[in-house]
C-alpha cells in the first residue's frame, strides 16, 4: 500500500483527529504542531500564540481509498475556514485555518477545492484558509493523541469535539470505517 500524507490545521488538534480516525483510508493521525519558528515546540508555548505553530494534524492516508481532495472536503465540513485565527471560543493564530502541502499537487488540489467551495457558496464569509508549504513537524505531546477516544466525558470533549464528530458521521456515513 501506498500512502500519502496531509497536514491540516482547523482549531483543536483535537477535533480534527477525531474525525479523521474513523475515514476510511486514513491509516494514521498525529495532533501536532506546524508553521512556527520555534524547534521543538511545547503545547503551552504553542498556546501563548507566540512561536508561530498552529495546531495540526498529520494524516496519514492511503490515495486509493480516499482522495486528497477528500480528505480537504471533509477538512472545510468540521471547521469553519471564515474565521481568522479562531474557532469557536478557541482564539490565537495556533487556531489558524491551514492547509500545509506536502507537494506541487497538493497545494492546486487545495486551491481548486477552495475554489469549488466558494463557487458553491457553502460559507456566506470569504474563506481565510492559509495554503502553505509543509515545514517541519512536531507531534504534540502523547497525552494530546488520541485525546477524543480516551476522553469522551471530559467537558471539551462532548460540547465541542461531539457536536463536530457527529456532524461528520451524518453527512460522510458511507466513508465511515467500520469500527466507527
Amino acid at each position: 500500500m501506498t500512502t500519502e500524507i496531509a497536514t491540516l490545521g482547523g482549531g483543536c488538534f483535537w477535533c480534527l483527529e477525531a474525525v479523521y480516525d474513523q475515514l476510511v483510508g486514513v491509516t494514521d493521525v498525529v495532533s501536532g504542531y506546524m508553521g512556527g519558528e520555534v524547534e521543538n515546540p511545547t503545547y503551552k508555548a504553542v498556546c501563548s500564540g507566540t512561536t508561530g505553530h498552529a495546531e495540526v494534524v498529520q494524516v496519514t492516508f492511503d490515495p486509493a481509498q480516499v482522495s486528497y481532495a477528500d480528505l480537504l472536503n471533509v477538512f472545510f465540513t468540521i471547521h469553519d475556514p471564515t474565521t481568522l485565527n479562531r474557532q469557536g471560543a478557541d482564539v490565537g493564530p495556533q487556531y489558524r485555518s491551514a492547509i500545509f502541502t506536502h507537494s506541487a499537487e497538493q497545494a492546486a488540489t487545495a486551491r481548486q477545492v477552495m475554489q469549488q467551495i466558494t463557487e458553491a457558496g457553502i460559507w456566506a464569509d470569504p474563506l481565510v484558509t492559509e495554503v502553505a508549504p509543509a515545514s517541519t513537524f512536531y507531534a504534540a505531546e502523547d497525552y494530546h493523541q488520541e485525546y477524543f477516544a480516551r476522553n469522551p466525558n471530559q467537558g471539551y470533549c462532548q460540547f465541542v469535539i461531539a457536536p463536530k464528530v457527529a456532524k461528520f458521521r451524518k453527512q460522510y456515513f458511507d466513508r465511515l470505517k467500520a469500527s466507527a
